[in-house]
């Protein structure tokens, strides 16, 4: 080994003594003064509460500031009742039921109060015959009128005679063996109460069953108005001289019927 060599050995080597020497020089230098030993002993002797809040101070500064509630307000917290939960309302509860029989759509909007005392009174009303009905009931008397419903058409001709109904050359029972449709057609004539005094006789085509017990029922109504002009405005209110309108909407090119599509497929 090389003179040059050892000598770097030597240079990277520290003396034990040296090392001693300096860290007695450190020592010297951290020696507390005077100062800071009466004030280390005087957090020594400070309270166990006081050190714990200034060191709460000093880590939240916001916290330490607000003041803690007394332990009667707590009790007081605890022991008022939780308020119940309030269940919501369901949407649509104050809304009106929107079906009505036919023939009482001019009732509905007349003489309506909270309590629906005189809604009960109209509907009486409506059951009641029309006690005011003058026909002419001679053995020759004819009265003839047409109704329609949808695409049925019945012409309908009134004569008196025991209350039977031949449609087609059939009874009612017959051609109607529903019985709501037969209440239907028989409310025009039980209106003015002569439903033992007059024959119906009507010749029916076109339509559906439904159409045609509309179309029956219209065309009655209006004969009882051709016996009887001053019959006009009962029947009209009690909806039996309106020519109900609604038809089944035409099918679209492209689609099932009217309104329905067919499934979509994306792929």
């Amino acid at each position: 080994m090389s003179d040059d060599t050892q000598g770097e050995e030597k240079q990277g080597e520290v003396d034990p003594q040296d090392e001693l020497a300096a860290e007695d020089v450190v020592g010297a230098e951290e020696t507390p003064t005077p100062r800071q030993q009466a004030r280390e002993q005087a957090i020594v002797d400070e309270p166990v509460a006081e050190s714990e809040q200034r060191l709460a101070e000093a880590t939240d500064p916001v916290a330490a500031s607000t003041p803690e509630p007394a332990a009667d307000e707590d009790d007081e917290e605890l022991d008022e009742p939780e308020t119940p939960r309030v269940k919501p309302e369901i949407p649509g509860m104050d809304l009106e039921v929107d079906i009505v029989r036919e023939g009482e759509e001019a009732l509905r909007d007349e003489d309506e109060d909270d309590d629906g005392s005189d809604g009960d009174q109209a509907e009486e009303e409506f059951i009641q015959p029309i006690a005011d009905a003058a026909i002419d009931l001679g053995a020759g008397a004819r009265y003839q009128a047409t109704g329609k419903r949808k695409t049925a058409v019945a012409r309908v001709t009134l004569k008196p005679g025991t209350g039977r109904y031949e449609i087609n050359g059939r009874e009612l029972d017959v051609f109607f063996p529903r019985p709501a449709l037969q209440r239907n057609i028989r409310q025009a004539l039980e209106t003015v109460g002569l439903e033992e005094k007059i024959d119906v006789i009507a010749a029916m085509r076109g339509g559906g069953v439904s159409a045609q017990a509309g179309a029956l029922r219209h065309g009655i109504s209006r004969a009882l108005v051709d016996a009887d002009p001053h019959l006009r405005s009962e029947l009209k209110r009690r909806g039996f001289l309106t020519r109900d309108s609604r038809v089944k909407e035409r099918k679209k090119a492209g689609l099932k019927k009217a309104r329905k599509r067919p499934q979509f497929s994306k792929r």
